[in-house]
């Protein structure tokens, strides 16, 4: 079966942004003002690499009608527990660390108790997402998994693969198609009637107002469009280099709020990124896929495997930076912490990468073994 390196070398591109929008998130006092201001966009570009990649790899498998061939619900969905859980165990581990770090304390200062972080690690290692206010909510700002933030977009993965494994793969392209315009539509209404309040669909993180169906919007357009653009995408056609897809990647996410003001502009801003562009992105690099050499291939690579563990893996210390930045009697600016800035993005880089070779991978191949060799004895 075809790997798509190209994809893989995006979604590590869209990762490394993710982090650098997350480091200005400690100097901005709104969505306006925030630098690298669309980073919240490279979700929306996870999710459909997420629809692409899965349509590819098991819509075959989980329709064939051998039944030697044919890949059970069960199956595909243990497949996707090994792929995401283990990082996202570690992750969690690592946000509860920084908690205690941190003085485990809210961020108004309110001290939480040992039993309540326990519990917030444990419901959300099996996706229980925290209720704002509830005890296990224990940053006190009303994330979905306050130990570590970036696990609500896994929460609507988790649906969206579940919903893949169930409906999604049954359904023949010209549904699908249909489908995935009515998803546009309710992620259109949904930006331009400002139901996020500062109109954008950088929403799905808390269970607070709209988030919840605003999330759901995100994932369900992006991957439906992701599975679509599989199976109707060839090799014919025009091509984009990898270097020009990561380049207009990176440029899309890091426009500046369009104003000074909140403002309609910026959720057009947003769809066109994600109905238009990120597709249009994607089917040019599926469309290179035998274009480069083999030093890009390499980085695609390397790209590939580092990206879910950045993403899953920097958050707790940019909890620990925002501590820092908050703490002091006159804030920096960016220009005074500057190195310490570059540093914590070097750095979550080399944990990541330390956390998919010494960890990941061999966590999951081992998960594999043992699922194998159940299989084989069943």
């Amino acid at each position: 079966m075809k790997h798509y390196i190209r994809l893989d070398g995006l979604r590590g591109i869209a990762a490394l942004v993710v982090v650098w929008f997350h480091l200005f998130e400690g100097f901005a006092t709104s969505s306006i003002d925030q630098r690298c201001n669309h980073g919240y966009l490279a979700v929306d570009f996870f999710f459909l690499l997420s629809g692409f990649v899965l349509s590819y790899a098991y819509d075959g498998r989980l329709r064939s009608i051998s039944a030697a061939q044919r890949l059970s619900f069960g199956s595909f969905l243990r497949r996707r527990i090994i792929r995401l859980h283990p990082m996202l165990l570690l992750g969690l581990v690592w946000g509860a660390v920084a908690f205690v770090l941190q003085g485990s304390v809210q961020w108004d200062g309110t001290a939480v108790s040992s039993i309540c972080v326990i519990i917030a690690l444990l419901t959300s290692l099996v996706l229980i997402p925290a209720w704002p206010g509830c005890p296990t909510e224990v940053r006190g700002n009303g994330e979905m998994f306050p130990l570590n933030g970036p696990m609500w977009s896994l929460f609507f993965e988790y649906i969206a693969s579940i919903l893949y494994g169930v409906v999604l793969h049954r359904l023949s392209t010209k549904f699908l198609r249909v489908l995935t315009l009515i998803f546009a539509g309710g992620l259109g209404a949904f930006a331009l009637c400002n139901l996020s309040g500062t109109y954008n669909i950088g929403v799905g993180w808390t269970l607070a107002d709209l988030n919840f169906p605003g999330g759901l919007l995100r994932v369900l357009f992006s991957f439906t469009m992701g599975m679509y653009l599989q199976r109707t995408t060839g090799t014919e056609g025009r091509r984009l280099p990898f270097i020009v897809c990561a380049a207009l990647l990176v440029g899309l996410l890091i426009v500046p709020y369009p104003g000074a003001e909140v403002n309609v502009l910026n959720g057009f801003y947003d769809l066109m990124c994600v109905l238009v562009v990120f597709p249009l992105i994607i089917r040019g690099a599926v469309k290179a896929q035998s274009a480069g050499n083999a030093l890009e291939t390499s980085i695609c690579r390397w790209l590939g495997n580092i990206s879910y563990p950045l993403y899953i893996i920097h958050y707790p210390s940019m909890y620990l930076f925002y501590a820092y930045l908050w703490g002091q009697e006159q804030q920096p600016s960016f220009s005074d912490v500057w190195p310490l800035a570059v540093g914590l993005f070097l750095g979550n880089i080399l944990l990541a990468h330390l956390c998919y070779t010494f960890y990941d991978a061999p966590v999951r191949r081992w998960l594999n073994r043992i699922k194998q060799q159940q299989t084989c004895q069943q």
